[in-house]
């Protein structure tokens, strides 16, 4: 489900499916709270291959990043599709996640 690359400062997760909905949202927050039990406490979490993410997702997103912070740790998303962003502005998730257009844009 998912796939990460150590980059420096941060580990890249990137999701590997294309609908991040209810029937894998539990995984996929068990998988990232692992990462941050070993060590890895700041995420930057890669949407570029997600072309649908429903509520549930975005529920185990936010459980993420309240673990990690709870370590000092950090969560960021990045390579939203415009429909995702879109969401992401509408129910303020903008304020709550550091949002990268690109992972280029966050050494910029």
């Amino acid at each position: 489900m998912i796939e990460t690359l150590s980059r420096s400062g941060y580990l890249l997760v990137k999701i590997k499916i294309k609908e991040a909905n209810l029937d894998v949202s539990d995984q996929f927050k068990t998988e990232l709270i692992n990462l941050i039990d070993q060590g890895e406490t700041n995420l930057m979490v890669s949407f570029s291959d997600v072309a649908y993410v429903d509520s549930s997702f975005l529920g185990a997103l936010v459980s993420v990043l309240k673990y990690a912070m709870a370590k000092q740790g950090s969560v960021s998303v990045v390579d939203l599709n415009k429909d995702i962003k879109n969401l992401f502005t509408l129910i303020r998730m903008n304020k709550v996640f550091k949002v990268y257009n690109t992972e280029q844009d966050v050494f910029a």
